[in-house]
């Protein structure tokens, strides 16, 4: 598989926003958006004419981005949304938040979700019992994303179980720290992403 090997922060400045690719790092005056907010390249201060084309682009983009998908992915879990009964973007929303790697970032268990998906890869979570480490494994109702057991004392998760506070987990996850694992109560909404997101351009941009 294809895999971005550049700075990642750049794809921040591109976006014009924090996209939490480097976890605790993001939060600190380090934070390379911090610094240099204007897009990157010889022309990344320039300010020129954006057409609804290039809005379009750009959300798609963005939102591509923050959930690690290569285009391919991107285009099929959109296809998926839109059979879907409901609102397309809304549904594209949803699935995306649905991600395995997704929801054991949103459960404090990573720093991040690229750091998710490489413990997903790793197998370092079971889902209901069984060994599950595909990140695109689309969680439901009622399951429960835990730790194998070898990994529940790793000083690291325990740091960004810690460091998860800031940002605690969404309504439709319920975390245990306890026995490190986390539950879905209800399928995610919407409103449960923490980002801003405008994926009526992305449905208009795939409609065309």
């Amino acid at each position: 598989m294809a895999r971005y090997l550049e700075s990642v922060c750049k794809m921040c400045r591109r976006e014009g926003m924090k996209l939490f690719f480097k976890a605790e790092r993001c939060y600190t005056d380090k934070c390379s958006f911090e610094r240099r907010s204007y897009a990157p390249g010889q022309h990344g201060q320039a300010r020129g004419k954006v057409s609804e084309y290039a809005l379009q682009l750009r959300e798609k983009q963005k939102v591509k981005r923050v959930y690690g998908l290569l285009e391919s992915q991107f285009r099929n879990t959109f296809k998926d949304a839109d059979r879907a009964k409901g609102i397309t973007g809304e549904n594209l929303i949803t699935l995306l938040e649905r991600r395995l790697d997704n929801g054991v970032y949103r459960l404090g268990f990573a720093g991040s979700r690229v750091e998710a998906r490489m413990m997903v890869t790793h197998g370092y979570f079971r889902v209901n019992g069984k060994k599950v480490d595909i990140p695109s494994y689309r969680l439901k109702q009622g399951d429960v994303v835990e730790l194998v057991e070898k990994r529940k004392k790793e000083e690291k998760i325990l740091q960004n179980l810690k460091s998860a506070e800031r940002h605690p987990a969404p309504e439709w996850l319920t975390i245990d720290k306890d026995n490190m694992k986390g539950t879905v109560s209800r399928m995610p909404r919407r409103e449960d992403t923490t980002l801003p997101m405008h994926e009526q351009l992305i449905v208009e941009l795939y409609s065309k």
